[in-house]
């Protein structure tokens, strides 16, 4: 499945890009670099077995053991101490990359509720796009009888484009779908 996406981007995508974007250089057309999945669970301050839910989700669904994040103040507002978790985190590259990006574009959004498409300004400005999702029920590799709370997550794809256009190009090659 993941081979089959990269594939895809080194035989028909890439060429493409190069010709549009008019990169003689085979290095200077863009492509995907890292997809960062973050999940907050800033119910961990209360009690700490939300972390445990997280870290099964995230792994089941990323196919690679997250990292938990701790905080690095604290804030009494939130009965929050530094060190606690607060989050889980991974990062994907290479192969799992491909795969999340396949399964996340075939798969996973068109199971989500009223979905009408992303929304093609969640751009930063340097080619790297960002989405959230508020449940992770949508994946299909989450059990919903074995979920003990509906926890939403953001997904960053970061790519090699030097602006939005390119990116966005590069990600509508690979099946993303932006409105308008």
């Amino acid at each position: 499945m993941a081979a089959r996406l990269r594939e895809r981007y080194e035989q028909k995508i890439k060429p493409e890009l190069a010709k549009k974007f008019g990169h003689a250089n085979a290095l200077a057309v863009p492509r995907l670099e890292k997809i960062v999945i973050n999940m907050g669970v800033g119910e961990a301050v209360n009690d700490r077995k939300y972390i445990d839910g997280a870290v099964n989700d995230l792994t089941a669904i990323s196919g690679q053991k997250p990292v938990v994040v701790r905080s690095k103040k604290s804030i009494a507002t939130f009965k929050l101490r530094e060190g606690m978790a607060i989050g889980v985190k991974v990062t994907l590259r290479k192969e799992r990359m491909y795969e999340f990006l396949d399964r996340l574009v075939n798969m996973t959004l068109p199971r989500v509720r009223d979905f009408r498409g992303l929304n093609g300004k969640s751009f930063d400005g340097r080619g790297n796009f960002a989405m959230g999702l508020k449940e992770q029920i949508v994946f299909p590799e989450i059990d919903y009888d074995k979920v003990d709370q509906v926890r939403g997550m953001d997904i960053i794809i970061c790519t090699t484009a030097q602006n939005d256009e390119q990116a966005k190009e590069l990600l509508s090659s690979f099946g993303m779908p932006f409105r308008n």
